[in-house]
């Protein structure tokens, strides 16, 4: 198998695709989209965003320190593009998209009520990196869509049609491979 070498960059995709709301102390909000996000740690609850410091929500992000990652599903594939181009300068994205801002239960921040899941986060420090500041942040609070609640009581956000971005695509999820541990998992003998 023939490989070439390039040089250095990010190629770990596909990454997740979210809208990150925040809100200024003005009480302006602005959605930005953001594929550079993740957990960090489970114990406290932690996730992180990437931003340029030249986006309009850097200083916004640099002056509160709230954020809500607003996960994203195939329906709102366009919007999320859109929210990625357009500058909150320029256009208010929750009008324009027709998106409903939520109250948030522990920040100012508001929450996408489109969004399957919207995670309340409080920046706990800046690290400078480059072309990027990341911003990690303890997750405060966490809601989700009753409408993914299945018959057992149990979250299905599968069941939400997820997306993903990959190399300048958005990407549908596909289908279940299997479940955490499958590969080991011993056989029912009958």
């Amino acid at each position: 198998m023939a490989k070439q070498i390039w040089k250095a960059g990010n190629m770990v995709y596909p990454v997740p695709a979210v809208m990150v709301s925040l809100m200024d102390k003005d009480g302006k909000a602005n959605i930005i989209t953001v594929a550079w996000t993740g957990t960090v740690c489970s114990d406290p609850p932690m996730a992180y965003i990437s931003v340029r410091k030249e986006r309009y929500s850097h200083p916004i992000l640099m002056e509160t320190g709230e954020f809500v990652i607003n996960l994203t599903t195939e329906r709102l594939a366009k919007i999320t593009d859109f929210c990625g181009v357009r500058s909150g300068r320029d256009v208010d994205k929750f009008k324009e998209m027709n998106l409903t801002k939520g109250k948030s239960s522990k920040i100012a921040a508001p929450l996408i009520q489109e969004s399957p899941v919207n995670i309340e986060c409080k920046v706990k420090q800046v690290i400078e990196l480059g072309s990027h500041d990341m911003f990690l942040a303890e997750v405060v609070a966490v809601q989700v869509d009753e409408k993914y609640m299945n018959s057992n009581g149990r979250f299905d956000l599968n069941a939400a049609g997820l997306m993903a971005y990959s190399h300048g695509e958005y990407l549908a999820l596909g289908k279940k491979l299997g479940t955490f541990g499958y590969s080991v998992r011993k056989k029912n003998k009958k």
